[in-house]
């Protein structure tokens, strides 16, 4: 099976390959698929966007052992990368999907293009099946529709509320504000994941409180501290929701689906490799 990822006016082969088939058909499902492309703040040398689903590792590759070109899914994280280069230090397990059919280096230039470039404009993309069947449609979630709209509007589109947080000019504004809720999104969609590692092992009861109330604690930090409206609103009505009679697994998928793209639209708004010079410099 082959894909085409493209972005900036330029298209990459991608090779699919290996056994991780529940990962290949969650993602096949979604194309095609827009995306937005973010700059690693981390591990370093690889691409990266977030993934419009849920699945736990397959294959378990370290992610230090992914070779340059490879394609993966970083469950915890919910990207879908691509490599060019070794990683630096980080211990995480990945699902390798597949590997560029094509030469590295216009990875590498798109990756000198995004870490120049995020933080002053979005740098958008598409992933697209270029060879081989889509797999049937996924059973109905059965979850309330009014989550699901909210989740497609969400993933259509960055809300005005996120949009919104760099205009403020008040003190230590838009730096503060922006932080925070990027720190707030990102750190309620690795609970979410946490919690989602325990169900099975501990009472279903305890962890949808735990994370009803991970769910309020951000959203309550969005709208008081951060002046946010619409997205605290989505997060208050998945903390109802967890005490719904809903199925919980499918429930806190659908929880880490919105927290994770919540994150990531605030991610998109800072200018990370000017930030980081700008801290090397104060440093020195």
């Amino acid at each position: 099976m082959q894909l085409l990822f493209s972005a900036e006016g330029q298209s990459w082969p991608i090779k699919l390959t290996g056994d991780a088939e529940r990962t290949r058909s969650a993602m096949l499902r979604t194309l095609p698929f827009e995306l937005q492309l973010h700059t690693p703040k981390i591990a370093g040398s690889h691409i990266y966007w977030h993934a419009p689903f849920v699945e736990d590792v397959e294959g378990a590759t370290h992610v230090l052992d992914a070779k340059a070109g490879a394609f993966i899914y970083w469950p915890v994280r919910q990207f879908l990368e691509i490599t060019f280069a070794p990683l630096q230090a980080e211990t995480a397990q990945v699902t390798v999907l597949g590997h560029l059919d094509a030469p590295i280096e216009g990875i590498t230039a798109l990756a000198a293009t995004l870490k120049r470039d995020q933080g002053r404009r979005i740098l958008s993309g598409s992933l697209t099946l270029t060879e081989g069947e889509m797999p049937a449609p996924a059973p109905a979630s059965g979850l309330p529709s009014d989550i699901l709209e909210a989740r497609t509007r969400l993933w259509v589109a960055c809300p005005e509320d996120i949009s919104r947080v760099t205009a403020s000019r008040a003190i230590m504004h838009p730096a503060g504000p922006v932080f925070a809720a990027e720190a707030e999104a990102r750190v309620l969609h690795e609970l979410l994941w946490w919690i989602r590692a325990e169900h099975g092992q501990r009472d279903e009861q305890v962890l949808r409180q735990t994370a009803a109330l991970a769910l309020n604690k951000c959203a309550t930090r969005l709208r008081d501290f951060c002046h946010m409206e619409e997205t605290p609103k989505l997060l208050f009505r998945l903390e109802a929701a967890m005490t719904e009679p809903l199925a919980f697994d499918t429930l806190l998928d659908e929880a880490i689906i919105i927290a994770g793209r919540v994150g990531a639209w605030l991610d998109l708004l800072i200018p990370w490799n000017d930030l980081n010079e700008a801290f090397r410099k104060a440093l020195d």
